[in-house]
């Protein structure tokens, strides 16, 4: 079994909490000390507690708070050594840090971890999935094209966290200029609704728990949208589909390995 909550989702910070019976995790900290130790207070876990922080890639909107974080609590910190190369001045000295390369498998406790290669506008982004006792956590978030990577490592994921930050038409109308317009929706930038929409119709299966929908943009998005075209896929799926913000935490989702 598997407890998880995205503590926040967007571009003023991410963290996404993953529990287990012997360790808790952290996949990215763009969060101030105490907006995360509020957050994570708010479904019951002290940042004490945390056995690892895990980084997909150097944006500050996900490595911000890990400084500050580390020097309080003593955390380690996982990432490639590419990424520990580039990181904001912002977030000070890490010790310690933890390297490993894409495509590199570790465990943390009872977590079983996979990292694996995405496109995205970073040096050497990745991304994870994470099981235990037959539970698979898949997270697809900031990138801009889906591979066949990126399918195979999130398949049979009981829990799944996909990108859905775009509505191509209201980015088009929008006031973005044109260069920025083309880095969202470039290959190295961000999955659009009928990317994640595409993306959950390849990964659907009958022991599919729960889809969160993250890094939904206030500007050339909307929630309502994003629903309708992840509903128009998973139709009479008993999966739940829930929305995350980057104001207020998730609740605790509980994903349980297939029987």
């Amino acid at each position: 079994m598997l407890e998880f909550s995205l503590l926040s989702s967007g571009s003023s910070g991410n963290a996404t909490l993953i529990s287990s019976g012997s360790a808790k995790i952290l996949i990215d900290n763009g969060l101030s000390y105490k907006q995360l130790n509020e957050r994570a207070a708010r479904v019951g876990v002290s940042l004490e507690e945390l056995s690892a922080v895990l980084i997909t890639h150097e944006h500050s909107d996900h490595v911000n708070g890990c400084g500050v974080l580390q020097r309080k609590t003593g955390v380690p910190i996982y990432m490639t050594a590419a990424t520990q190369r580039h990181l904001p001045l912002s977030v000070g000295k890490l010790d310690p840090v933890r390297t490993f390369e894409a495509g590199d498998r570790f465990e943390i406790g009872d977590l079983s971890i996979h990292s694996f290669s995405v496109a995205h506008d970073a040096v050497d982004p990745v991304s994870f999935t994470v099981e235990s006792n037959g539970a698979k956590f898949g997270l697809a978030t900031d990138l801009g094209h889906i591979s066949h990577l990126v399918r195979q490592r999130l398949a049979h994921s009981h829990a799944l966290v996909l990108e859905s930050n775009y509505c191509p038409e209201m980015l088009r109308l929008g006031e973005y200029p044109a260069q920025v317009q083309q880095r969202i929706r470039g290959r190295l930038g961000h999955l659009s609704n009928q990317d994640m929409s595409s993306l959950l119709d390849d990964l659907m299966h009958d022991s599919l728990q729960t889809v969160v929908l993250v890094h939904i943009s206030q500007n050339n998005n909307s929630p309502e949208r994003a629903h309708l075209m992840a509903q128009g896929v998973l139709k009479d799926h008993p999966a739940q589909l829930y929305l995350s913000t980057r104001d207020e935490p998730t609740p605790l989702f509980r994903v349980l390995g297939s029987c």
